[in-house]
């Protein structure tokens, strides 16, 4: 998703900056992620959002787990959109059950005020639709919009990651054929 959503502003002439578990990437420079963790350490990811504002990044995209949020890594961060995917059956043992699993989520939702994209095909986006934000975006792919997208990547996770980046990108006012257009270029994650 994170990927996807980069591409997909990057398209739409922005200056970008993301970390995920693959790579940090500031506007055209990219290294790989070498902290053998997807969200590292509060230091590093304040470092770098200093480093992207001062390079002049419109947005920065970062993808948050459950093991950083319970860690507090996400604090002192204002995030103006999240995003919820899906709960699957990972990490249940650092949480001690599925429930903190899904509650450690839940804490970014209760944080961010703004803007929160669900996935509803998720059996547990009800708590995350529970939780109030000043606007609620959700997708589906049982029920998606008519509009069609070429992607070269299989699986049907890789559709939904994709579906999740459209939806935050049309609330920044990106058009679809903008999406769609960058999405076809995505080669390889």
């Amino acid at each position: 998703t994170c990927d996807f959503l980069t591409r997909i502003l990057e398209e739409a002439e922005n200056k970008v900056a993301s970390i995920s578990s693959i790579r940090f990437k500031i506007g055209d420079k990219e290294w790989e992620n070498k902290y053998k963790m997807t969200m590292p350490g509060r230091f590093v990811i304040q470092k770098f959002l200093r480093q992207a504002k001062n390079a002049g990044c419109k947005y920065i995209v970062l993808e948050v787990t459950s093991e950083g949020i319970r860690q507090f890594r996400h604090k002192f961060i204002n995030f103006a959109t999240v995003v919820f995917t899906n709960l699957g059956k990972e990490h249940l043992e650092s949480h001690g059950g599925f429930e903190n699993y899904r509650n450690a989520k839940l804490k970014l939702f209760k944080a961010t005020k703004n803007v929160h994209v669900i996935n509803v095909d998720d059996e547990n986006s009800k708590y995350f639709l529970d939780v109030p934000a000043n606007k609620k975006i959700t997708f589906s792919i049982k029920d998606a919009e008519n509009q069609k997208f070429k992607l070269n990547l299989i699986g049907e996770f890789n559709v939904m990651n994709a579906l999740a980046a459209i939806s935050v990108t049309k609330n920044y006012g990106i058009d679809f054929e903008t999406c769609a257009n960058a999405l076809q270029k995505v080669k390889a994650i």
